[in-house]
């Protein structure tokens, strides 16, 4: 079956759901012009998510997918989370800030009963997952209503325990990608390949159609991908500084910075490994610093300090998530972006 087929897209082109830079403003511009416009969940309470579910059905007659989380989420540990605030600490007092304000609450939630039970009332015709499913229960109760499920792998071994769990199409994502890795069966980051490694052998391990990712920012991406056997590609980065996102002002001046050539993975502003541009932040506490809270609790202490910094124009404590390659980014619309990116299919 061709993935058009599956997602009911004119293209088989997805837009990555990107959690904090977009909403459904994004998710229908993309969907009205051909592509699957994606909705990031995790970090919306169930009431913001019936709004722009609501958004999304009023606003196209066409699919759109619907990512969530699968994290476990974390034991807190109040002496890793004392050493975090002890790390920020100094920031804290340069920038006149009370460690007091620190909000409460994870900010990012993995999909629940709940979210299914909200979801049914919309059946929205692809649900994506990232770090793994939920229980086969959850799976179940999303392939009743006709949704098709599809799920990010970043290793050969993730694919096939996504293709053995019932997805009905796997997104290869490489290390090139912007954003949290969606690894979930190890942490070892050795074992992440790139984009064009990787996709031709989860191509070959697997049955299902399978979605490249990381690093596709043009057309001659999109047919490269396509070349070594994708079915179609996910694309985010090359969305960042459309007006239909919600890019911050000071993450949209790093975008056309020559900043934007300088990425790694980093987990201090999560407590996960995602892709970002290299800002103050990072130099000065290391990327991969182990003293960083287990995934997503690292964030809570970070917000008061990126609220702090961007409102003086700074992205020195900012999550500036983007791939390796943010040579796509441009100032134009979502649908000229696409229909740019649908040449590759040619």
């Amino acid at each position: 079956m061709r993935l058009q087929q599956l997602l009911g897209s004119e293209y088989p082109l997805i837009q990555a759901p990107m959690a904090g830079v977009q909403g459904s403003r994004l998710a229908l511009a993309v969907c009205n012009a051909g592509g699957l416009g994606s909705l990031p969940c995790a970090m919306l309470s169930l009431p913001a998510l019936r709004s722009e579910l609501t958004a999304l059905q009023a606003g196209t007659d066409k699919p759109y997918n619907v990512n969530f989380f699968c994290h476990t989420p974390p034991i807190p540990d109040a002496a890793r989370e004392a050493g975090w605030r002890l790390a920020l600490a100094p920031y804290y007092q340069e920038l006149g800030l009370d460690p007091a304000d620190i909000p409460a609450g994870p900010g990012r939630a993995p999909f629940s009963a709940e979210a299914a039970a909200l979801l049914s009332e919309f059946k929205p015709a692809v649900v994506s997952f990232h770090f793994g499913l939920p229980s086969a229960e959850l799976m179940d109760q999303v392939h009743s209503w006709g949704t098709k499920i599809i799920a990010s792998a970043t290793t050969v071994a993730e694919a096939l325990w996504l293709q053995s769990h019932g997805v009905d199409a796997i997104i290869a994502q490489g290390l090139e990608a912007g954003g949290h890795r969606g690894h979930f069966i190890s942490d070892d980051l050795t074992e992440q390949a790139g984009t064009f490694a990787l996709l031709p052998n989860v191509v070959r391990a697997v049955r299902v159609p399978v979605i490249a990712a990381g690093g596709i920012a043009d057309a001659q991406g999109v047919a490269a991908a396509m070349a070594l056997g994708a079915a179609g590609v996910q694309v985010g980065t090359a969305f960042l500084l459309c007006p239909e996102a919600s890019t911050s002002a000071v993450h949209r001046a790093a975008l056309q910075s020559p900043g934007a050539a300088h990425t790694c993975l980093t987990t201090l502003f999560s407590g996960r490994p995602a892709r970002a541009m290299l800002n103050r932040l990072m130099r000065e506490l290391g990327p991969l610093n182990a003293a960083t809270p287990a995934f997503p609790l690292a964030s809570t202490a970070l917000g008061p300090l990126r609220a702090q910094a961007e409102s003086q124009g700074s992205g020195d404590f900012s999550p500036l998530w983007c791939g390796q390659n943010a040579s796509g980014c441009r100032l134009i619309g979502a649908a000229e972006l696409i229909c740019q990116l649908a040449e590759g299919f040619r």
